[in-house]
């Protein structure tokens, strides 16, 4: 009896204690429930303790007091992030010039700031504070006012790094949306270019503009780009590089899905051919899409260039895309599994220059070619001028070492460096990365069943780049599915004269770039 007596009494302390923890777990839920929506306190000292607290004691937050006809302000900012020369001419030199009664409605009147607003809840104050507003109280009152004196710090407008061209204008995107939105509608000054802003990000949140020209764009692309960027939830984007690989259709794949542009040129063009453009907050690079395979072989000089010189130039980089795709491992294949391919004086001349080469084919094109990514890397990696030098004193004196050492053949040197020039023609840098990886696995396989294994991993490719969409459009268009129009105003690179439609691959609602060109008149011989 009294062990059952001992047992009950533990058992009625546990529910209590259950019953506490409930209680307290509850009461905690509901007073971060209340801190979200917690209005601001109504004087001074509790007001600054409150946002202080709700900033989590930032050093920067700096706070200020004046008193105006027996009332009391309060100021309140983020030092460094707002302009403190406007603050003081803007606001407090026009609050102190007030002579009637101190109100918010006198100090919307007074104060002259492109931005401002009234706000009563004290998690808005704290967040906007840290965009660069200043909050202003006055004691007694249940809102406050905020004035936008931010003074973000931005690059200048430079040349493109990346994307640099001989003709042209030359002009890149900063970190800054404003400035980006604001180039861009200098380029397109029409009311029918669209922002439609979202924000990203829990955390950190970020706004980002989808950009399209009304009219012109489809409705199922932009709804496209709108459904896959709302369904983001992360804490932060850092990079418009992350948001692609959070809204791309195939996120294991190599190849790149979306394009990425610093050129607001290039960004302009595309939209006035119906593609849509993403905007970021801190990111010097837009978004465009849908684009397909052939899009990032598409410099911008191009539209500068005459038609047969940019037809030549384009038509270059496919085949150098295809040289550098394919010339190593058909080497591979042909020294490994058919020789007999070989012409007589160049398979002795390749047999004299592997004659002290302990590796097969295989292995050491695969280990020359780890070599050259190295270079490139560390090339990238180091300052510009001694990148340079290192990567081209590196080649010269590795290379010669290595053959002279019976590491590698010449011949296989000269095979590699031509593969790795031939993919430096891309004009798009991820692309260009992902042609030098697909080597690899195509070296292996025609190391390991020559030319079957090559046209194998070829197909896969191929099978590959067909299954891969762009907001739901076919990558390879318009060779698959083929479109003669597309065909001769992407790939061909038509005269301006007489690229009358757009596209049809964007699906715009207006397909009339411009009119018909007039037939000329034949004179007549006589005349």
């Amino acid at each position: 009896m009294i062990f059952k007596k001992i047992i009950r009494r533990k058992k009625k302390q546990q529910n209590n204690g259950e019953k506490h923890s409930i209680d307290q777990t509850s009461h905690t839920n509901e007073n971060n429930q209340l801190s979200a929506t917690k209005p601001i306190e109504l004087y001074g000292e509790q007001l600054v303790e409150q946002i202080t607290n709700g900033l989590n004691r930032n050093p920067d937050l700096q706070s200020r007091e004046i008193r105006i006809q027996g009332k009391q302000l309060t100021l309140l900012f983020v030092k460094g992030s707002i302009n403190e020369q406007t603050l003081n001419e803007d606001v407090i030199g026009k609050i102190q010039a007030i002579q009637g009664a101190i109100t918010n409605e006198e100090l919307n009147e007074t104060v002259s700031v492109a931005r401002s607003k009234t706000v009563n809840e004290i998690k808005e104050v704290c967040q906007s504070l840290l965009d660069g507003w200043v909050f202003v109280h006055i004691d007694g009152e249940s809102e406050g006012l905020l004035y936008n004196l931010s003074q973000p710090q931005y690059r200048n407008l430079f040349q493109p790094m990346n994307e640099s061209n001989v003709l042209g204008p030359k002009l890149e995107f900063t970190e800054s949306l404003e400035t980006n939105s604001q180039v861009l509608r200098q380029i397109i000054p029409n009311e029918n270019l669209v922002m439609e802003p979202l924000t990203i990000g829990k955390r950190a949140p970020k706004e980002v503009r989808i950009v399209y020209m009304k009219g012109v764009a489809e409705e199922e692309n932009i709804n496209t780009f709108r459904e896959k960027i709302q369904a983001v939830d992360v804490d932060s984007i850092e990079d418009s590089s992350i948001l692609i690989q959070l809204i791309e259709e195939h996120e294991f794949s190599l190849f790149p899905q979306l394009l990425q542009s610093e050129q607001p040129h290039r960004l302009a063009y595309t939209l006035l051919n119906g593609k849509v453009g993403v905007l970021i907050n801190g990111s010097p690079m837009a978004i465009i899409g849908p684009v397909t395979f052939f899009s990032f072989f598409e410099s911008t000089e191009d539209l500068y260039f005459r038609w047969n010189l940019s037809l030549f130039l384009r038509l270059m980089r496919f085949v150098a895309m295809f040289i550098s795709i394919i010339f190593t491992p058909t080497y591979v294949a042909a020294l490994t599994y058919h020789y007999e391919i070989i012409p007589s004086a160049l398979l002795v001349s390749i047999g004299l220059s592997r004659a002290n080469v302990p590796f097969p084919p295989v292995m050491e094109a695969l280990l020359l070619e780890l070599l050259i990514e190295l270079l490139r890397e560390a090339g990238i990696r180091l300052p510009t001028k001694v990148g340079q030098t290192m990567g081209i004193v590196g080649g010269i004196v590795i290379g010669q070492a290595a053959v002279e050492a019976g590491f590698t053949s010449n011949i296989l040197i000269m095979v590699v460096a031509l593969s790795a020039l031939a993919s430096f023609t891309a004009p798009n840098y991820v692309m260009g990365t992902v042609i030098r990886i697909v080597r690899f696995p195509l070296i292996i396989l025609a190391g390991m069943a020559g030319g079957i294994g090559l046209v194998f991993g070829l197909s896969l490719l191929l099978i590959h780049l067909l299954k891969i969409t762009s907001l739901n459009r076919p990558y390879l268009e318009p060779v698959y599915p083929f479109h003669f129009q597309n065909f001769s105003q992407n790939i061909l690179q038509l005269p301006h004269k007489y690229t009358v439609k757009r596209s049809s691959y964007n699906s715009p609602q207006d397909r009339d770039r411009k009119s018909k060109p007039r037939k000329r008149k034949k004179k007549d011989i006589d005349e």
